[in-house]
């Protein structure tokens, strides 16, 4: 591998496939990455981080309700990442302010559409559901300490409410969670 793809991240390709509808600039990053697939007929599963004030919408609401409406989002790096869910993706629910832990897994239920708390075209709102409450809520300290994430964007943009999370960080968060 040269240079530039060693330093390719792993959530790039899937948020690069999926914002880069046209066949052009799919056929310019499947040739320059030497994927072997047709995007169109193979499920590529990305994972996410959201974030929520617990006293605002925790996860255990999240579970009460069964679904939620993602809504509000009035970021813009945050909306990108909003649009490049799709259903089925897995997102950590990560509890802001107070306690700062990961403490369960969301699952997209429906892909970005118009956000309804806003008239303005441009906001989007997607549908998660609950997939499981994690086995051993993982704090932030815990994160940061664990020189394997000093790239997570949790640790890197911290104030970010809609995150991507590498497979590499999926793996060892899910590890320190107790789930592997």
């Amino acid at each position: 591998m040269d240079n530039d793809q060693e330093s390719f991240k792993p959530y790039t390709a899937v948020y690069l496939l999926r914002i880069a509808p046209n066949k052009k600039n799919r056929a310019f990053f499947e040739n320059s990455y030497s994927l072997n697939f047709e995007i169109n007929k193979i499920k590529i599963m990305a994972y996410w981080l959201v974030k929520s004030e617990p006293s605002t919408y925790s996860f255990e609401q999240l579970q009460k309700d069964g679904s939620t409406v993602w809504d509000g989002v009035r970021n813009y790096a945050a909306r990108g990442h909003l649009r490049a869910m799709k259903k089925g993706d897995l997102a950590f629910f990560y509890h802001s302010n107070e306690g700062t832990e990961i403490v369960g897994i969301a699952k997209v239920a429906k892909e970005a559409y118009q956000d309804p708390t806003t008239t303005e075209e441009a906001w989007v709102a997607v549908d998660l559901k609950p997939y499981k409450k994690i086995k051993k809520p993982v704090t932030l300290a815990q994160i940061k300490a664990d020189k394997r994430l000093a790239q997570m964007a949790l640790v890197r943009l911290g104030r970010l409410s809609v995150q991507p999370v590498t497979d590499k960080e999926w793996e060892i968060v899910m590890e320190m969670a107790g789930e592997k």
